[in-house]
């Protein structure tokens, strides 16, 4: 039986807010659409740019059990797709056992992935410029989400989806998985390369993303070593936030094609 439920993980900086459209796409494909936020985002956007305490109190596990969670009790297994972040993070979701299929669209890197281009320092050094950040919430100016997140968009579009969906980020978390690396045993953003059970795999870059840019998710990738389907795709002239650019109709279509033709 073909899946008839999707789960959307949201990444760092915005909330489920950034998925708005495709919930609404896929719900008129007839499926049950699930977009559950991190612990504690589950208020607007506006609410958390005002108090961003929840975000600091967010942790990696804190955030897989709550998906894991939400997971576990649906009838069947879903479909999982996530957002950076949540690429991350439905890698994970993975190895633990859990989806019929996932896709990692602009997807941050598991532990491990050492490729770190040079557009990746640059949006990412509002947070990792001083080592005080690990315990704060840090948000993106406008100047520097057009950067990270919207540079192929034009300047009005790329402010109205930064006062729309742009929230801070938990410095402590981003902090963490440059670290990870560096690091003895597993840490937050571990998953086993070599599991032969988990589900299939698909992921989708854009190719002018400068935050988690192309070479990230081939190298990703690359580290696979099981004999379960893993593949990569990449879309031109789209930047990180793919799921509101122009054209995000064909990818989502795409996408979950993809997914339904190779879920266990």
């Amino acid at each position: 039986m073909a899946p008839d439920t999707i789960v959307l993980v949201h990444g760092f900086w915005v909330t489920p807010r950034s998925w708005e459209h495709w919930i609404r796409h896929y719900e008129e494909r007839g499926f049950r659409v699930l977009a559950p936020a991190y612990p504690g985002y589950e208020v607007e956007v506006e609410a958390l740019n005002a108090d961003p305490t929840p975000i600091l109190r967010s942790t990696v596990p804190q955030i897989i059990d709550h998906y894991e969670s939400i997971i576990s009790k649906l009838p069947t297994p879903p479909v999982i797709i996530g957002h950076s972040a949540g690429g991350a993070f439905t890698q994970i979701l993975l190895d633990h056992g859990l989806g019929a299929v996932g896709v990692a669209m602009n997807s941050a890197p598991t532990e491990g992935v050492r490729v770190v281009p040079l557009s990746q320092v640059k949006s990412t050094f509002p947070v990792l410029k001083s080592p005080a950040n690990r315990h704060r919430a840090v948000p993106l100016t406008f100047e520097q989400w057009q950067y990270a997140f919207t540079n192929t968009f034009s300047e009005e579009e790329g402010r109205a989806l930064w006062q729309r969906y742009a929230i801070p980020a938990n410095g402590g978390i981003l902090w963490g998985s440059v670290l990870a690396n560096f690091q003895p045993g597993h840490q937050d953003t571990w998953v086993d390369y070599h599991n032969d059970d988990r589900a299939p795999l698909l992921f989708v870059s854009g190719s002018e993303d400068h935050i988690m840019p192309p070479a990230v998710q081939e190298s990703n990738a690359r580290h696979y070593r099981s004999r379960t389907v893993t593949e990569r795709r990449e879309y031109d002239g789209y930047a990180h936030l793919l799921p509101a650019q122009q054209g995000w109709e064909t990818i989502a279509d795409e996408v979950l094609d993809w997914a339904l033709r190779h879920a266990r």
